[in-house]
């Protein structure tokens, strides 16, 4: 089994060097190539490339903006590899991880599989409690944090692997961004593919580094679901609803409060306190803790007003996906 790693990078030349050098110190003892493209970049990555062709192997192509998925499926239909491991430019690699891949496998083969992410003691306060907030079981991140209790597990882009004979069979990613990732599991278990968790093969993911960015990303990750949703309706879940009902929640409990009724508003006090201890306790930070506060706050209203709004749209109004949120939609080049 040969494996070909790819790369998306959009103007993030620091980030890429920082995955590289933990590619260097990978204890993989097979030969792997790595695959970057560029995807339209006016900060390019080039004279990064150029740093690691000597202790790793490099192919590096520049292609107009086209979107992360088309980038991928670029990556893949000019790499060389039978497997394919495709990692986000913000990901940091630890050196177990090709092994493990290896092994898991070996022991239980299967077409495509997904590993969750973690945060680095180097990573800054707000990349960790927005970390906590994207992966405790405590919000919407349970799956993505490495929850195994789930029958079909939907691999995310960021740590995801895909055989070539699966890409092949699917043709890769669609256009929608984001999404892509799960809309692409589903057409795998369509075509008859099995998807699963590799629980030890995390990767570290710097994530979003500033406040606005994460909520315009979870914004746009709840845009997506009722798309994805009237696409593939026989996969939709009472669950994506949560978000939604948390902030249309956290209003009636406000105006209950106002006229003497503040059961419903000590429930979300409780619930923000076992955040902060929580987080606190896992992070070992007082401060991580009152920021993973604001954190699950940022992702439950961005999520919850995204959605709300792209289920009137999509689902009530019977709106084209493309039309309702062409901000989704990249055109496909590759």
């Amino acid at each position: 089994m040969y494996f070909s790693i790819i790369i998306p990078v959009y103007n993030r030349p620091d980030e890429l060097k920082e995955l590289l050098e933990s590619l260097v110190k990978s204890d993989f003892k097979t030969e792997f190539e790595i695959v970057i493209i560029e995807d339209g970049s006016t900060l390019k990555s080039d004279d990064i490339v150029k740093e690691f062709q000597s202790n790793l192997k490099i192919s590096y192509y520049f292609k107009e903006n086209s979107g992360p998925g088309d980038s991928r499926n670029f990556g893949m239909k000019v790499a060389k590899g039978d497997y394919f491991l495709i990692f986000d430019s913000d990901c940091i690699i630890p050196s177990h991880y090709l092994t493990e891949v290896e092994n898991e496998l070996t022991t239980n083969y299967v077409d495509c599989f997904g590993g969750s992410d973690a945060a680095l003691d180097s990573f800054s306060d707000i990349q960790k409690a927005i970390n906590f907030a994207m992966t405790s079981f405590l919000t919407t991140g349970g799956i993505r944090g490495g929850s195994e209790k789930i029958s079909k597990f939907q691999p995310r882009s960021f740590n995801m692997g895909i055989s070539k004979k699966a890409f092949e069979a699917s043709n890769g990613f669609g256009n929608i961004h984001p999404g892509e990732d799960p809309d692409l599991s589903i057409r795998l278990w369509k075509l008859g593919f099995q998807t699963r968790l590799f629980p030890k093969a995390f990767v570290y993911h710097k994530r979003r580094i500033d406040w606005d960015k994460f909520s315009i990303q979870v914004n746009k990750f709840g845009k997506a679901r009722p798309i994805l949703d009237s696409w593939y309706p026989e996969y939709s879940k009472l669950t994506f609803f949560f978000p939604t009902l948390f902030v249309l929640g956290f209003l009636v409990s406000i105006f209950l409060g106002l006229i003497g009724v503040f059961f419903p508003i000590l429930c979300y006090c409780f619930y923000y306190m076992l955040i902060l201890i929580v987080s606190s306790i896992q992070n070992k930070s007082l401060k991580i803790g009152f920021l993973s506060v604001t954190a699950v706050t940022k992702q439950f209203f961005g999520y919850g007003r995204g959605f709300l709004k792209s289920f009137i749209k999509i689902k009530i109004l019977k709106q084209n996906p493309q039309d309702a949120f062409p901000e989704l939609f990249f055109k496909l080049k590759s």
